[in-house]
């Protein structure tokens, strides 16, 4: 049984550059995602502990910002979920472009499908990722009496 020649194996290597340069590119995209939840999620906690001592205006204010927040989790969650499946597909894109070279498969369409879904993933998740950065600007307010306005 012969096995592959190096030429092949070195061929089939500068072929998975582009998808393994794509995986790096969706790794960053996630640590940013990772970052926010966690940002949102201390924040969710920092609120928690204040709302049970808050009333009035200072208790509707933070419950206003309880259900935006949960709403931003349930968001990036989303978009963590869909670009990790994207990365998911870039690896069958990797291990496909392999498997086809090594046992002299034509697989070619079932590539570009793979590789077709992983962009969709992708461009899904940072549409999610859009969502929840929108969302987030969109609580960030800060109350006219904390301003301090000039009144001269």
């Amino acid at each position: 049984m012969e096995g592959p020649y190096l030429s092949t194996v070195s061929a089939t290597i500068q072929a998975a550059i582009a998808p393994v340069f794509l995986l790096a590119g969706i790794g960053a995209f996630l640590n940013v995602m990772v970052g926010r939840l966690a940002r949102i999620v201390d924040r969710a906690r920092d609120i928690e502990q204040l709302h049970p001592r808050s009333t009035g205006p200072e208790h509707d204010r933070h419950v206003w910002e309880l259900r935006i927040i949960d709403r931003r989790i349930s968001v990036i969650n989303n978009a963590i979920f869909l670009c990790t499946a994207s990365a998911l597909a870039v690896c069958i894109v990797v291990a496909l472009l392999f498997v086809s070279r090594l046992g002299n498969l034509h697989v070619g369409i079932w590539v570009a499908v793979a590789f077709i879904i992983s962009m969709l993933l992708l461009m899904a998740g940072l549409v999610y990722f859009l969502i929840e950065v929108r969302i987030s600007l969109k609580a960030i307010h800060i109350r006219k009496e904390l301003l301090e306005l000039d009144k001269t």
